[in-house]
């Protein structure tokens, strides 16, 4: 019996530790696995021996404790965890039914039970309280009976509606409490990240962790900044309104009231239809936006949810059923790096193969020098590796007690990692250029610029992609085989290829080498601002660019100013100027320029000089719609580099809202307000443009 015991509280401890790291620190110490086995060792224990049981066991709470930097919410009801089957076969809906249906004494002859079944999403639990239809107070789940105050946080969610919508003479429930997920898509994710990195900003490290990092910010402007999304799954008190009679008219009411609902739901009837959702929507993973690590399925009806009740910590009329996991473990062999287009240096764990996620995992990204140092992850070392959908895999942390350690004749000397810190190396490892790493920027970053191997073939497709140089028919197979026999090095050797060149190659015909060489040859008459985006160079995008062609209206004058000149512009911070000066500082880039206007790339001098202010200088628009002929991209450069702005929204300061087929609310708000609306043809009468 004592060592019973002793499992016990070692047992809690452990589940503690590991709670503490994953609720509060986002920094998860296991694969969600390894804690749920443990868990359910700690449930088993306690159900066949209640003396062991105490108030404080984790079987008895959910989550983890509130931040103290957050004000303290006690939820009017508790807001509990759902039991999770992680049995990944048809057994886990099976066991759910069979336990609901002898809950409900249903006999075998009695019909099958209709349930809800939804997705488990990969997020922050919140909870919404509405006071009259508008949102009030928002606040974590934290050990689900209090959580932690991040109102301000959650107004900055667009998804989260400030007022309930109700139709026009009804009022909205006196009080509403929404419970629901804040989340990321994966595609927001990656444009968010690859805007940090250009603002020489450590970027997010998944989804989940982006979520629940941003919502816990002490400044709302981080989580305003972030692109976070929000599901509603449930209510938590309500006065004053009648409730549905099933979870899915629930879930259909909150939509009608303005909340988002998941679209990934069904209602169906016994254990077959659940385990045929559960494996639909696991094949159907990477295509979904979003992660999800299980389905759920909630008993429909409300009122055998009320039959069924609750255990101390959870529903018994809802299970989660997970998927096969998505973390492992397995043992780093080797950290090398891997260079990037814009020479940024990643360091990547190569690892003893393992099953994780659908796939067998041999590489996994340590993002840079910030999170390899934060995660002191060693050569040698047993690492737990995350891969969701078709996410690039992951190291999310080490398991300190399995590090390889020197070995000790007796305890008076004392052990040391057996590996040394990993360190980025000081030249690249493709050209042997510099490797820098400005201040204040997580990348460190080769100088090899437009002449580094490792970064020639991205170079070239970014100098060639449409809102560069905008060479048509340059996809990514030719350029690969143009590097690889030689023919292309630069970008500049691209205004030296022959029709003879090209038609050599895999599946390039006459015809088709001539398209491209016409292409090219129209890519010669550009402006300054395309020109100083295609040239690739760190943190600098299109909007820099342009800012960059506008203040000094010469490339040269551009190559020669310094820091101190350049952080006076718009957009340009320190690690913006300093990677500007570090690009035309290196003689490689200068030659590869130099041959560019050789070959006759070209622009209108002094275009954009700041004492030449554009003709829509001054001026904000908002594009909606579907225009006639400009896509959205090409009317929103043509705004731009006229000296205009194209905001994501409308506002009391928005100048013109330029609308086309299929305006939505954008249009609604424009009328509303008085900001004058053009169409295409307008649009391109102010700018003096030709249809």
């Amino acid at each position: 019996m004592e060592l019973l015991q002793n499992r016990v509280a070692a047992l809690r401890d452990k589940l503690e530790t590991y709670a503490r790291a994953y609720y509060e620190a986002d920094a998860p110490l296991v694969a969600d696995e390894v804690y749920d086995a443990l868990f359910h060792e700690l449930e088993t224990i306690e159900r066949a021996h209640p003396e062991f049981l105490t108030p404080d066991s984790p079987t008895r709470r959910v989550g983890g404790r509130p931040l103290e930097a957050f004000a303290p919410v006690a939820h009017r009801l508790p807001m509990l965890s759902i039991k999770t089957e992680t049995d990944v076969s048809a057994g886990g809906a099976e066991s759910f039914d069979a336990r609901a249906r002898k809950e409900l004494e249903y006999t075998p002859t009695d019909a099958p039970v209709e349930y809800l079944a939804e997705l488990k999403f990969d997020g922050l639990a919140v909870s919404l309280l509405y006071d009259n239809g508008i949102f009030v107070l928002g606040a974590t789940r934290g050990d689900g009976a209090t959580g932690e105050d991040v109102t301000q946080n959650l107004r900055t969610v667009r998804d989260i509606p400030l007022r309930v919508k109700v139709a026009a003479g009804s009022a909205p429930p006196p009080v509403l409490e929404v419970r629901g997920e804040v989340y990321m898509r994966r595609d927001d994710l990656a444009r968010y990240n690859e805007r940090a990195r250009a603002r020489g900003e450590k970027p997010l490290v998944n989804p989940r962790n982006g979520a629940a990092g941003s919502i816990r910010q002490l400044d709302p402007k981080i989580a305003k900044s972030r692109p976070l999304r929000f599901f509603a799954y449930g209510v938590g008190a309500v006065e004053g309104w009648e409730l549905p009679a099933t979870h899915a008219g629930l879930l259909d009411a909150l939509a009608a009231f303005g909340f988002p609902v998941c679209e990934y739901r069904e209602v169906v009837r016994g254990a077959e239809a659940l385990a045929e959702f559960h494996a639909r929507m696991g094949a159907e993973r990477a295509r979904i936006p979003f992660d999800f690590d299980g389905v759920v399925y909630k008993v429909n009806s409300l009122a055998l949810q009320a039959r069924l009740g609750f255990r101390s910590r959870e529903p018994r009329w809802a299970v989660a059923h997970k998927y096969p996991a998505e973390e492992a473990r397995t043992r780093v062999e080797a950290i090398e790096v891997q260079v990037g287009r814009t020479g940024a240096i990643t360091p990547v764990a190569r690892l003893e193969p393992v099953f994780v996620g659908g796939v067998t995992v041999t590489n996994a990204t340590l993002h840079n020098m910030d999170e390899v140092r934060r995660k002191d992850v060693r050569v040698g070392d047993l690492v737990i590796v995350r891969r969701a959908g078709d996410v690039i895999p992951e190291v999310v942390g080490i398991v300190p007690e399995k590090r390889p350690m020197t070995f000790a004749l007796d305890d008076s000397v004392e052990q040391t990692p057996l590996y040394p810190p990993f360190e980025i190396p000081g030249t690249c490892p493709e050209c042997g250029s510099r490797v820098v790493r400005a201040e204040g920027e997580a990348i460190a970053r080769c100088t090899g610029g437009l002449v580094c191997p490792a970064q020639i073939r991205g170079a070239i497709l970014h100098f060639a992609s449409r809102r560069a140089m905008g060479i048509d028919g340059l996809g990514e197979k030719l350029v690969e085989l143009l590097v690889r026999r030689g023919d292309v090095r630069t970008p500049a050797d691209l205004y030296t290829l022959t029709v003879q060149q090209l038609s050599t190659l895999e599946r390039m015909g006459e015809k088709s080498a001539r398209n491209l060489l016409a292409s090219i040859e129209k890519s010669r008459d550009t402006t300054l601002a395309r020109f100083i985006f295609a040239l690739g160079v760190p943190n600098v995008g299109e909007a820099t660019a342009r800012e960059l062609a506008r203040h000094f209206g010469r490339l040269s004058a551009l190559m020669e100013a310094g820091a101190e000149m350049l952080i006076d512009i718009p957009d340009v911070g320190p690690v913006v100027a300093d990677a500007v000066c570090g690009f035309f500082a290196e003689p490689h880039n200068r030659t590869v320029i130099e041959r560019l206007v050789a070959a006759g790339v070209h622009w209108p001098e002094s275009e954009g000089c700041v004492d030449q202010p554009g003709l829509l200088s001054g001026l904000s628009f908002v594009l909606t719609g579907a225009l006639p002929t400009l896509k959205r991209d090409d009317a929103k450069a043509l705004i731009e580099t006229a000296g205009g702005k194209v905001n994501a929204s409308v506002s009391r300061k928005t100048s013109y809202v330029v609308a086309g087929d299929e305006a939505g609310s954008k249009l609604e708000q424009a009328r509303k307000l008085g900001i004058p609306v053009l169409d295409e043809t307008g649009l391109r009468q102010m700018l003096d443009v030709p249809a």
